[in-house]
């Protein structure tokens, strides 16, 4: 995608982002949610492992007997392979969008990425979307003069729409999100700048991260800031 096709033509924009069971790389997904425009999506998974109990306190959710609770109340869920396949298929229906999150360049991006080569669904899924682009470093660029200390994006939220949020729920997110992006008014030149793929993001994390053991996803190291607490801590 060049800028000046973009422009003409710009791909449909779907905020995502995922809640999960903890920071480390062989983390699960418990929830999976995406909205674009009037379009929504949102899964619930029971995760194959257990919940970390600091992602619990900041999400809510928790598991007992292979059911999964959300603030003590059950929510339907559906397996992990499944809701992926969803997922495909409710982007394929937008055609060949940009998938925009904050910080998924550093957390969401790997553990999306993972989940998709257990089964075999990334070729799949990278046929349905145009790529990523991460809001916070293209927040960090847009309000660079605005003497902001934390590029959160509760904090953005915050301070551009002069509201709070119900933040730690993958769906509240991604609608939280979406009304930022149109608060930041990015031009087709910005997001270009921005725009990376699961393989070149798996390219850098090899090129520029020590090599991990097999099965281990390594974090890109150009974004340093996160979105909230239950993954890698945010220092502004």
């Amino acid at each position: 995608m060049d800028a000046s096709s973009s422009a003409l033509h710009p791909p449909c924009m779907v905020f995502f982002d995922l809640e999960t069971t903890g920071l480390g790389p062989s983390c699960d997904i418990v929830q999976l949610a995406a909205v674009s425009g009037d379009h929504t999506f949102n899964l619930f998974m029971v995760p194959r492992c257990r919940m970390q109990a600091g992602a619990s306190r900041v999400t809510g959710f928790r598991v007992r007997r292979q059911h999964l609770f959300l603030h003590r109340r059950p929510v339907l869920t559906t397996s992990l392979r499944e809701a992926l396949v969803s997922f495909i298929t409710f982007l394929q229906m937008l055609g060949h969008p940009l998938l925009l999150g904050h910080n998924i360049r550093r957390f969401d991006c790997h553990v999306l990425a993972r989940a998709l080569d257990e089964f075999n669904l990334r070729t799949d899924f990278q046929k349905g979307v145009s790529g990523f682009v991460d809001t916070l470093p293209l927040a960090r660029q847009l309000l660079k003069d605005s003497g902001l200390q934390s590029f959160k994006q509760e904090n953005l939220v915050k301070t551009l729409l002069g509201v709070a949020y119900a933040a730690h729920n993958a769906l509240e997110d991604v609608q939280a999100l979406q009304k930022l992006y149109q608060a930041l008014r990015p031009t087709a030149n910005q997001i270009q700048q921005h725009i990376f793929t699961l393989d070149s993001l798996a390219t850098a994390t090899v090129n520029q991260a020590p090599v991990k053991p097999s099965g281990q996803s390594s974090k890109a190291v150009e974004i340093t800031e996160d979105k909230r607490p239950h993954k890698p801590s945010s220092t502004s």
